[in-house]
């Protein structure tokens, strides 16, 4: 059987490994105060600003969870798409603190920035406003969870929208590799530090063990983070382990050589489905997504594994690449969806 279902089912690269072994029985201080966090964010900072404060989380769901929590006061909200992955995919921790998400519509798995803005609007001249959540961030993802991604413009719009409510942008990278290296992306990660408030550098999902990349531009979201991680269960003993990933990841930049080839294999995966006049949604990064019918999805399933979900009368199927995809079976999919 042949894995298309996530891009984090295996290990991780095999350059991480070896710098961990070589690292291994050196001694160094724990809690991230370690040579190679420290040359991380170093690396991190070169590529955005001087002035970021970087944080290194063991895992995407804990980034979010934090960073909200840390940036809201206990009477706020947070804003997000209704396919957002704070809101579908992680068993409403977010609002486990107390804090509401409250959802919009999406358009192309974005947020819809004018159904944003007149939630916003609307909050802000009710007369009843103080009996419901204010809403003072919004979330996104970049890619989102259908592999789109927001340009530049999209991007810039966003922030003018919070400058214009004083709230804040909180951009989730869990997949920036890929939204990095797309075809069709004219944002560089010091765009994201630019245009949001914080966001972060996927590891997890991008060719690292674990964990993620949390960069913060905001002044009043700096003070006392690491209290926020240590108090939440996120900040490792062993955080050297996070600042080994990260500085092989970027030293050189394998994490998006990495995510160019995982991209070229979807879209390859793309044109065969397309060849076969198969509906598919518009990504241009290493997520794929297809309407497909039972007995195609059947055929499929025979000798590969991916994500599926019955929308009406089709299965909206997920194909997704990754870091380690390899190219034969990559043709071995593409010989099978010659078949259907």
């Amino acid at each position: 059987m042949i894995f298309f279902d996530s891009d984090y089912q295996e290990g991780c690269h095999p350059l991480i490994l070896k710098e961990m072994e070589k690292s291994n029985m050196i001694q160094y201080h724990g809690y991230g105060d370690d040579f190679y966090t420290k040359e991380a964010a170093k690396i991190i900072r070169e590529k955005t600003s001087p002035n970021a404060d970087v944080h290194l989380i063991s895992g995407g769901t804990q980034t979010n969870l934090i960073a909200i929590k840390s940036a809201l006061r206990p009477h706020e909200a947070v804003i997000s798409a209704t396919s957002g992955h704070i809101e579908v995919n992680e068993t409403a921790a977010v609002e486990s603190t107390g804090h509401k998400i409250l959802t919009v519509d999406a358009i192309d798995g974005k947020i819809d920035i004018e159904k944003a803005r007149d939630l916003l609007e609307n909050r802000k001249n009710d007369p009843r406003k103080e009996h419901k959540a204010k809403p003072k961030m919004i979330y996104i993802s970049q890619p989102t969870e259908i592999g789109t991604i927001y340009s530049k413009k999209e991007l810039m719009d966003l922030r003018k929208l919070c400058d214009d409510y004083g709230i804040y942008l909180f951009v989730d990278g869990a997949r920036l590799s890929y939204a990095l290296e797309s075809i069709k992306n004219d944002v560089s990660m010091k765009d994201l530090y630019e245009l949001s408030d914080l966001f972060y550098i996927g590891g997890t999902k991008c060719g690292a063990m674990m964990g993620e990349a949390l960069l913060i531009r905001n002044d009043l979201l700096k003070e006392d983070f690491r209290y926020h991680i240590k108090q939440n269960g996120a900040m490792l003993a062993k955080g050297r382990f996070l600042g080994v990933q990260f500085y092989t990841l970027l030293k050189d930049d394998l994490y998006t050589e990495i995510a160019k080839k995982a991209n070229e294999y979807a879209l390859s995966i793309r044109k065969a489905f397309e060849d076969k006049n198969i509906k598919c949604i518009d990504s241009y990064t290493n997520q794929q997504f297809f309407y497909l019918t039972k007995e195609m999805v059947d055929k499929l399933l025979e000798d590969f594994s991916f994500e599926y979900e019955k929308e009406g009368e089709y299965y909206l199927s997920r194909f997704c690449t990754s870091w380690a995809t390899k190219e034969e079976y990559v043709n071995k999919l593409i010989h099978k969806i010659k078949e259907l």
